[in-house]
């Protein structure tokens, strides 16, 4: 079982996104998908039509692998469940600070499905904390959705450094510019420059911004279900396929 998650240390940059189509793709492709949320606000359960998962804390998260079995739940797509969360998630940085081992506590929790799925995407809370920390150390592949702007230059820039001065492995690092628009002259620039700074950090696929994703909450439902032939669908294919060959 690979773990991928779907991380960024800057909000509105289309994380959440990334994870509901790379699950989605994934499972299209014939590999069996968990998408866990780890975000308290739920977002990739929404876009599921799927309820938050009642009941399930940081105690029955970390300690308990039954637990996360019974929050899970199907979707309407063959090969993909979803891990719901809810407002209780909220704790889980608290929860992980007071356990000893809390760098490893993600990476064992999810041992207890390892069996029923090939991959499990995790969403992540945009932010770096102890939480973070543990998806860092559990993940085999970090996959960062980029905006080529300067503030996200920067916030990749902060990232790559937290991982230098922590012992972290910069090979998982697995980003992609999202939301690019060809037409901008900054976007062009940074895309290049980024791409000659951190080379062996950025997949070749671009996602362009489209107004397929943002429909993805009017049908609560991946672009590729709904708009199958338009280029963000298509692109976030090739995204899963680049994820999946260098893993």
């Amino acid at each position: 079982m690979k773990i991928i998650a779907s991380y960024s240390n800057k909000g509105g940059v289309g994380k959440t996104a990334c994870a509901v189509n790379l699950a989605y793709s994934l499972a299209q492709s014939g590999h069996r998908v968990l998408l866990c949320d780890l975000d308290p606000q739920g977002a990739s359960g929404f876009y599921f039509r799927v309820r938050p998962s009642r009941g399930l804390t940081g105690k029955r998260f970390f300690t308990r692998a039954e637990r996360i079995s019974d929050a899970i739940r199907g979707s309407d797509f063959d090969n993909l469940d979803i891990l719901p969360a809810n407002m209780n998630f909220r704790d889980f940085d608290v929860f992980l600070s007071r356990m000893k081992r809390s760098q490893s506590r993600l990476g064992k929790a999810l041992r207890g499905v390892r069996e029923e799925y090939d991959c499990v995407v995790l969403d992540c809370p945009p932010n770096i904390s102890t939480l973070s920390e543990a998806v860092f150390r559990a993940a085999d592949a970090i996959v960062v959705p980029v905006i080529p702007t300067t503030l996200s230059e920067r916030t990749f820039a902060q990232l790559l450094e937290f991982f230098k001065d922590h012992g972290l492995e910069k090979r998982k690092i697995r980003a992609f510019f999202s939301m690019a628009q060809g037409t901008k002259k900054l976007h062009g620039e940074t895309m290049r420059r980024m791409r000659k700074d951190h080379a062996k950090r950025f997949l070749d696929v671009t996602i362009p911004a489209s107004t397929d994703v943002e429909k993805m909450g009017v049908h609560r439902a991946p672009v590729g279900s709904f708009a199958p032939s338009h280029d963000a669908a298509k692109a976030y294919m090739t995204l899963s396929r680049e994820v999946v060959k260098s893993l």
